[in-house]
């Protein structure tokens, strides 16, 4: 991400706040997720709709928030390529090569070592749970790295390998492959000019209402008919909805006046997601309405999206706009902790079984269990130069924060 001042418009320190925040929101939601009666890995015996309502404060605009913001972080990484090398068409076409494989190295390394050693224990736990599957990890491991495909229960068979909670990975890098085709066939300066037009066309009351339309309208015709799967290849609802969030994000990533305009409408997007948010907990306890007005439930549900984002950003440009020594700690160790959450979250919460824990105090426990590994995880993997590729991070800790000195002077 860009870094930025507090009264720099062109830097935009509150995007990497947000983007720590955001992701750092995912260990509260996927802890969340182990107590509710929605599907996940494993379950918790107190399971039950009790913590729902607050879930759906987070459900429908955290992932969006991740793709507009990283979206920003393409734009503005692709913009300082073409700049160094220069316009020429030569020169253009092989920064965008230098974009794509830079892009490529930090989002797949991290992805294929995580399906490999990261993620397996969650479909083993799982399996051993919901199957009642007896084998030793071992042999769980030689099933997994061989596709296997009989594990089902009640027709539905878990898919192996898995990337899991990693899908964010996949969805992004082919995002920027898209990216990259769109500013190759548009040449020089597409991304600022399709900036401006956008930024201009969000202003005032659009800023709030046309995305929400867009939003609205891909939730109606499409959620009926393509189940959310994050297996990439078959996912159509969730790509017309993170794919033009993610491109946005690209083009408006030097548009001042555009993050200006969410500053001033932090309050009043605040105010319409709460009330949408209210109307979503009343949609979750009286699901006879939902299915009476779908059109209206979707469209509530946009707006509920797409005005926590507003409110988001514009609460954090207001008030997280320094940058500092916290701010280049944790954007770097924000992605090794994303990488290793969920795993932890699964195998913390089984051995916690036997401790029989009343559920308020074994989720405490869990949350801080799970940061406290993560970050020591993180600890560990910065110092050594041939783990820091498998998490992320780009080169030695020395470069890295060589680079951060010279870049903060």
């Amino acid at each position: 991400m860009h870094n930025s001042t507090a009264h720099d418009d062109t830097r935009l320190h509150f995007l990497d706040w947000l983007r720590i925040l955001a992701f750092f929101l995912l260990i509260l939601y996927h802890t969340g997720m182990y107590y509710v009666s929605w599907d996940w890995h494993v379950k918790s015996p107190h399971a039950g709709g009790a913590i729902e309502p607050l879930m759906l404060l987070s459900s429908p605009w955290r992932m969006s928030l991740l793709f507009l913001v990283s979206g920003v972080a393409s734009g503005f990484l692709l913009k300082k390529r073409v700049a160094r090398q220069g316009p020429a068409a030569e020169a253009a076409s092989g920064a965008l090569a230098t974009f794509v494989r830079e892009r490529s190295a930090r989002l797949l390394v991290p992805l294929l070592f995580g399906m490999l050693v990261i993620v397996p224990p969650q479909p083993y736990f799982e399996v051993v749970e919901k199957v009642r599957y007896a084998g030793s990890y071992g042999d769980f491991m030689a099933l997994y790295l061989q596709a296997y495909g009989g594990f089902c229960k009640d027709g539905d068979c878990l898919t192996l390998p898995t990337w899991n909670h990693l899908w964010y990975l996949p969805y992004v890098w082919v995002y920027t492959l898209v990216l990259a085709a769109l500013a190759s066939m548009a040449g020089h300066g597409a991304l600022d000019r399709a900036g401006r037009r956008l930024g201009a066309m969000l202003s005032g009351w659009k800023a709030l209402a046309l995305p929400v339309a867009l939003l609205a309208l891909v939730r109606i015709l499409l959620k009926p008919h393509f189940e959310e799967t994050h297996a990439l290849v078959d996912d159509w609802f969730n790509h017309a909805t993170y794919l033009p969030l993610f491109l946005a994000g690209a083009v408006l990533s030097g548009q001042a006046a555009f993050w200006r305009e969410l500053e001033r409408l932090r309050f009043a997007a605040l105010g319409i997601a709460l009330a949408c948010w209210a109307a979503l907990v009343a949609y979750l306890w009286q699901p006879e309405t939902v299915q009476a007005w779908p059109a209206a439930a979707r469209t509530v549900w946009a707006a509920c999206q797409w005005c926590a984002i507003v409110a988001a950003c514009g609460f954090a440009r207001r008030h997280l706009s320094g940058d500092g020594p916290a701010l280049q700690y944790l954007a770097q160790a924000v992605f090794p902790v994303y990488i290793m959450h969920q795993t932890l979250i699964v195998c913390f919460a089984r051995l916690l079984r036997g401790a029989a824990l009343p559920p308020a105090t074994e989720s405490l426990v869990l949350v801080v269990l799970t940061v406290t590994a993560s970050f020591g995880i993180f600890e560990i993997v910065r110092r050594v130069p041939l783990l820091r590729p498998l998490f992320g991070l780009k080169g030695s800790e020395r470069q890295a924060t060589g680079a951060v000195a010279r870049h903060a002077g």
